[in-house]
C-alpha cells in the first residue's frame, strides 16, 4: 500500500469518526472537528456521498445506510448479539433494569447491545459506544482474566476518570479485578455515572473472556446481592453456548 493511499483511507476514517449519533455536521463543522483542510473535506465528502456512506441533509452530512449495513455484518454483532439476546431479555425480564452485552477494544469496553430499563437515570452508555475499561462494571468484569501484559499495559497508563468515584488508582483496580476473579461478579458505584451503579459477569469461553453482562439501576435500587447471581448466572449460560456453538 502506498503511502498516498495510505494517508487518503486516514483522513477517510478521521473524517467519518467526527460523526456522532444522530449528528448532522457542515463541510466548515467537519474541517473544524477533524482538522483537515476545507478542499480536502469537500472532495472526500462527494466520494463517500456517492458511495452511501454519507447522506446530504441541506447544507448537512450524516452517516449514510451503508455504513449501517456494514455496522449490520460486523460479526460481534450477529454471532455474539443472536447467542446473548435470550440471556439479556431474561435478565430485563427479571430486573426491569438496563440490561448491556459489552466488548473489550484495546483499553475501552465497546458496548455490543443495550435493552433499556424504565429507570430515567441517564446513561452514557449506547451500542456501538465506548467506556474506559476502569470505569464500568463491565469494563472490570473484561479485565478480571486478561492477560498481565495486557493489564501491565492499561497500568502504565494514567487511568482515566469520568466521576470523581472512578478508580484511577492501579493498586485498589487490582484488588477489584483480584475480588472479581474470586466471585465471579464485578460492581460499580457511580462510577461511570453519578446516581447509577452496575453488576456485571464475565463470559468466558476456553478460559479467555470474550464479552461482559450487566445490569444497570440507580443508586437508591441497587442490590448486588439480587442482581448479582442474576447476572452470573445469564454470563454463565451465554458462556456455554457460545462454547458448545465453538465447537460445533
Amino acid at each position: 500500500m502506498t503511502r498516498d493511499t495510505t494517508s487518503m483511507l486516514e483522513k477517510t476514517a478521521l473524517l467519518l469518526g467526527a460523526f456522532t449519533p444522530g449528528s448532522a455536521l457542515s463541510l466548515n463543522q467537519l474541517s473544524e472537528r477533524t482538522g483537515l483542510a476545507k478542499s480536502t473535506v469537500h472532495r472526500l465528502i462527494l466520494d463517500l456521498h456517492e458511495l452511501g456512506w454519507v447522506a446530504r441533509v441541506g447544507q448537512r452530512y450524516e452517516l449514510g445506510m451503508a455504513i449501517f449495513e456494514l455496522g449490520e455484518s460486523v460479526p460481534v454483532k450477529h454471532r455474539l448479539r443472536a447467542a446473548a439476546l435470550p440471556f439479556m431479555q431474561d435478565l430485563y425480564a427479571v430486573t426491569q433494569e438496563t440490561v448491556h452485552l459489552a466488548v473489550r477494544d484495546g483499553h475501552d469496553i465497546v458496548y455490543a447491545e443495550k435493552l433499556h430499563g424504565h429507570a430515567s437515570l441517564p446513561l452514557p452508555s449506547r451500542t456501538g459506544g465506548r467506556a474506559p475499561l476502569n470505569c464500568t462494571a463491565v469494563g472490570k468484569a473484561l479485565l478480571a482474566h486478561e492477560t498481565p501484559a495486557m493489564l501491565d499495559d492499561l497500568l502504565t497508563r494514567p487511568l482515566r476518570r469520568w466521576t470523581p468515584r472512578s478508580i484511577v488508582d492501579p493498586a485498589q483496580l487490582l484488588r477489584e479485578l483480584e475480588s472479581i476473579r474470586r466471585t465471579g461478579v464485578a460492581v460499580e458505584r457511580e462510577e461511570a455515572t453519578l446516581g447509577g451503579a452496575c453488576v456485571a459477569a464475565p463470559v468466558l469461553v476456553g478460559g479467555q473472556t470474550v464479552a461482559a453482562l450487566s445490569v444497570s439501576v440507580p443508586i437508591e435500587r441497587f442490590r448486588p446481592e439480587r442482581l448479582g447471581p442474576a447476572v452470573r448466572t445469564a454470563a454463565l449460560g451465554l458462556s456455554r453456548t457460545l462454547d458448545t456453538s465453538k465447537g460445533a
